[in-house]
């Protein structure tokens, strides 16, 4: 495709120096101009901002089937605005697809495939910004950590959430498919039953409808800045989406101009927003780890794990939605959704930082109502008072150990059982069908974590579920080094626990029987058993040999750092 030549001296002056742009009939200038007058760009082009469409567009899911039409819409923006669009490709991991290999452990290593993925696109071609259209779990995070490492002008659109569907008179969802599933596992549900659910569930592209990880993230985004506001959570596909969509192509251009990157809006104040936002809407504990993921990728000392430690005693939970709470997505994003809640937490918040508007997150708040304050509450009158979210240490987790609480009040804040091992979820299944699992029991899954999993693949989340049909999900504990789905809120289970069992953490060295108490009072989890007979133990342990020792999960599991820094590729 041929495309015509115009005279230097109609090309128009770019209003500041463009990294992607070079001196006309250098080496880089030539070669980029041949290649991309194959590609029908005309040579004037070669003096806009040339802006990375980010897609994870995949057939595999639903999650992402619909991102080709949206970049469509977005090329039209982008070149509206006066910017070139180049679309790129990432990995598009999906939890209910992806997970299927490896015992999941590709779910979280795709996460920072996917920053590596845009680094090499976005960085090796010098683009001059990017808008990333984000979907399920693990591409926000990704792209958030690729737009805090690079710090070219970014902006982030969530690409929506999916309708549900309706089962035998029942609302049926995703989340319902997962916890019948395991019912099925436990004998609690039949297995036609959940065929049905299967082909009932999901009504449309988008991620889960729930507020598990892709919509928390969604929401992360937009209360860290990095999002337009409004646009979280939005139903896929929606008009309203698509407009979010034409706003983000013209916005990222003004971006490039105003040379506004993501260090500028990616601030301390602007982390503990988003972790307010986060304990607001009683959202993923994913969330914690894929943060502080975030702020290590800016280049901050900062810890998120601490944030959520001290904002739990002072956010409430303002909004319910399911699985934390009753409320639908569709009526969070009908009360004004990330905005609403934002402008409910306005006495908490840093309203000082920026956002991708290039005002002050006060200016965007400004004129935002709450359009139904018994969805989204005020401060002083919460869903819950008490944190969804609990960052637990003791002797069984020194760094950290994270509980999703929910919202409904516990029967006891304390359990103490003894501990019963396992370390796969196989194992664990197999002694609960076999009736192994009792009532008072700890339930230990250990080698779950970033390197013994690796990538905290081991499936704690069915077992969490299958405990729950099984009728002991009020009745036993669970504590593991892996990490749970963002639609887990059952039972009391403490997860990441860090140091994991893999680098010879204390759940490397319990055993069967033991004692471990759990308080959520006193954010405590300890082992109970003295210091000497540890000491015995520690001597006498070896680590197990490692999972999956070949390719890109070899890669991860050699390069990996602790979650303390989010679990990201940097030592």
């Amino acid at each position: 495709m041929d495309a015509p030549a115009s005279p230097a001296s109609t090309w128009p002056t770019p209003a500041r120096a463009l990294r992607s742009n070079f001196p006309r009939g250098s080496y880089l200038w030539s070669v980029r101009n041949a290649q991309w007058r194959a590609l029908g760009i005309p040579e004037e082009d070669c003096e806009k901002p040339k802006i990375a469409i980010v897609n994870s567009s995949s057939e595999l899911a639903s999650c992402f089937s619909h991102l080709d039409q949206v970049a469509v819409e977005l090329k039209k923006a982008l070149r509206a605005a006066g910017a070139v669009p180049f679309e790129i490709r990432t990995a598009a991991p999906s939890d209910f697809i992806t997970g299927a290999g490896a015992r999941g452990a590709y779910m979280l290593a795709a996460r920072d495939l996917i920053t590596n993925d845009i680094e090499v696109a976005v960085e090796g071609a010098q683009l001059d910004g990017m808008v990333c259209l984000t979907s399920c779990d693990k591409t926000v995070p990704g792209q958030l950590m690729a737009a805090a490492r690079l710090d070219i002008p970014a902006l982030l659109v969530p690409c929506g959430y999916q309708a549900s569907g309706n089962y035998q008179g029942h609302h049926c969802d995703i989340e319902e498919v997962f916890i019948g599933a395991m019912h099925v596992v436990s004998g609690a549900l039949d297995r036609d039953t959940l065929v049905g659910m299967s082909r009932e569930a999901i009504r449309s592209p988008g991620v889960c409808s729930g507020m598990g990880t892709a919509n928390s993230m969604h929401i992360v985004c937009e209360a860290l800045g990095m999002a337009l506001p409004g646009s979280a959570p939005v139903a896929a596909m929606s008009e309203r989406m698509m407009a979010d969509v034409r706003r983000a192509g013209a916005r990222i251009v003004q971006m490039v101009w105003e040379d506004l990157r993501p260090r500028a809006i990616l601030t301390p104040g602007a982390f503990a927003n988003a972790v307010r936002a986060v304990l607001a809407v009683g959202g993923s504990v994913n969330c914690v780890k894929h943060l502080q993921a975030v702020a290590t990728e800016a280049g901050l000392d900062l810890d998120v794990y601490r944030l959520f430690e001290e904002l739990g005693a002072e956010v409430p939970v303002l909004a319910g939605v399911r699985p934390v709470g009753v409320h639908s997505i569709e009526q969070f994003e009908a009360a004004g959704g990330c905005q609403a809640v934002l402008k409910q937490l306005v006495p908490q918040l840093d309203t000082r930082v920026l956002t991708v508007t290039g005002r002050t997150l006060a200016a965007d708040l400004d004129a935002v109502s709450v359009r139904d304050p018994e969805i989204i509450r005020p401060l002083d009158r919460p869903v819950a008072a008490r944190p969804a979210i609990v960052v637990l240490r003791g002797s069984l987790c020194p760094d950290t150990g994270i509980v999703k609480t929910g919202i409904l009040e516990r029967k006891t804040r304390r359990f103490e059982g003894p501990a019963i091992c396992f370390d796969t979820s196989d194992a664990a299944l197999a002694a609960l069908n076999e009736g192994r699992i009792q009532p008072g029991h700890v339930v230990v899954m250990r080698g779950a974590g970033t390197r013994g999993g690796p990538a905290m693949g081991g499936g704690a989340s069915r077992v969490v579920f299958a405990i729950d049909g099984a009728g002991l999900g009020d009745q036993v504990a669970l504590v593991t080094d892996g990490h749970l789905s963002g639609l887990v809120c059952k039972g009391l289970v403490v997860a990441e626990v860090a140091p994991e069992a893999a680098l010879g953490g204390p759940l490397a060295l319990v055993r069967n029987d033991d004692p471990i108490a759990i308080d959520l009072d006193t954010r405590c989890c300890d082992l109970l058993v003295d210091s000497a007979e540890m000491q015995r133990r520690r001597a006498a342990w070896t680590p197990a040999p490692p999972q999956f020792d070949r390719g890109w999960l070899q890669i991860y599991r050699n390069n990996v750092s602790t979650p303390a820094r989010g679990a990201v590729l940097v030592k």
